[in-house]
């Protein structure tokens, strides 16, 4: 698809010194003026909007065919090819269908660029839909939506070619190289429903890193055979490492079982952390819903120690409180001591942001929202594309990735001095 972007900067440019603004402040008044007056909506169909649109892509392509030809209208001229009067068509645009005379020339070798042969959408529609479909839209409502708002009738069939187009930029964001080095890895993974034979939950595994620079990226996402499991992880974990990831100073995981040990076949060197608030939320499952807050205030002085030390009495003090009516909540804790204990070793500002994966739930969210209102999917790869473009959707104003780095600054400069010469190897 073809659309013509022309920057504030081109303009200034071209334009003669002292000549007036292209869009005239006093006619653009004079041509609401008019279409009130003569009864013209501003926008819908037959709107003013419309019919400006159908005149400037009118004259933009008039100026295509003179370059082509090298006359204007009319001119007489000796070479062959001359103009071959119109086709008209109709095209899909932001304010609505526009029906366009597209001129024509009689050796046939006139190609417009403005609106293409065989075209039938302007770019911007295509983008409306990616942008529509990334927030949760199903195709039959991004259909309604644009019947109802632009009065356009586009299939669903229409509306899932449209979102195609993303596949390619996803398989090259998939594969594409990544730093040598990276302080943290968030690793979880959101399910969804996929129709195989029957439906059934399936995983999609996420990682998420932050970068020296303090930046958040995303760096992948796989779709898994069943459900969770290390084995899998083990080989997110390897094509992660083969396209370039040499070194990681922690990754924050749940407390999955054979986790660790994927972690440390990857990278040696790397220290794992379980979440703090998924080993809170397990331990919640083997308690009453009335001793919740009890048992949520005996354990915040175990993972707010000072040192591993203290931690290591608190957890007894809670054992002796809780042990008998909650055995199965110390035993969980027993299991998850030695990937619970590495951040109590680290300064306050790292003990803050490693301590839970949070910085992936909120990713998580967004694609959940995403997948929802579809239900289930008709297979892994419709699934995999509705949570890349909810994933590409995240942050359209870039404020959130200035909030994220400014937040990372002063746990980033603990964990140069923590690890000592890791982190400069990236920024060689």
């Amino acid at each position: 698809m073809t659309d013509v972007i022309v920057s504030a900067e081109a303009v200034e440019e071209v334009k003669p010194a002292g000549a007036p603004d292209t869009l005239d402040d006093q006619l653009i008044s004079q041509l609401v003026d008019r279409a009130k007056a003569d009864g013209i909506k501003l926008t819908g169909q037959g709107g003013l909007l419309q019919q400006l649109t159908k005149k400037i892509l009118e004259s933009a392509l008039e100026g295509e065919i003179t370059d082509h030809l090298g006359h204007d209208k009319h001119e007489k001229t000796t070479s062959g090819n001359t103009r071959n009067g119109t086709r008209s068509k109709t095209v899909l645009t932001e304010v609505g269908p526009v029906a366009v005379d597209v001129p024509r020339d009689r050796e046939g070798s006139f190609e417009p660029q403005i609106v293409k042969k065989r075209q039938r959408r302007l770019t911007g529609v295509d983008e409306m839909v990616l942008s529509l479909s990334a927030r949760g839209l199903t195709h039959g409502e991004i259909s309604a939506h644009l019947a109802e708002v632009y009065g356009a009738e586009v299939s669903k069939t229409t509306i899932s070619t449209i979102t195609d187009k993303v596949l390619d930029g996803m398989h090259e964001w998939q594969n594409r190289p990544l730093d040598s080095v990276y302080p943290v890895l968030f690793i979880d993974c959101v399910h969804v429903k996929l129709r195989d034979g029957q439906v059934a939950n399936r995983p999609i595994y996420v990682v998420l890193a932050v970068t020296v620079e303090g930046t958040r990226e995303i760096l992948g996402l796989w779709a898994g055979d069943g459900g969770e499991g290390a084995k899998y992880w083990l080989q997110v974990l390897t094509e992660i490492k083969n396209r370039g990831v040499g070194d990681v100073c922690m990754v924050v995981c749940d407390g999955l079982k054979g986790l660790p040990d994927a972690i440390a076949t990857a990278w040696p060197q790397a220290i794992t952390q379980t979440c703090v608030v998924h080993l809170l939320r397990a331990s919640f499952r083997y308690a009453a819903r009335q001793d919740w807050d009890k048992i949520s205030n005996a354990l915040k002085p175990v993972y707010t120690a000072p040192t591993q030390d203290v931690a290591e009495e608190r957890f007894l003090e809670f054992c002796e409180a809780w042990g008998k009516k909650y055995p199965a909540i110390v035993r969980l804790w027993e299991n998850a001591w030695a990937e619970f204990v590495p951040f109590l070793q680290f300064d306050s500002e790292i003990r803050r942001v490693v301590c839970t994966t949070n910085a992936i739930e909120s990713v998580n969210a967004r694609i959940r929202k995403a997948v929802r209102s579809r239900g289930h999917f008709p297979n892994e790869q419709a699934a995999i594309k509705c949570v890349y473009m909810a994933v590409m959707s995240l942050d359209p104003t870039g404020q959130g990735r200035k909030r994220w780095s400014q937040r990372w600054k002063a746990a980033l400069n603990a964990f140069e001095i923590t690890f000592d010469g890791r982190l400069s190897a990236a920024r060689r």
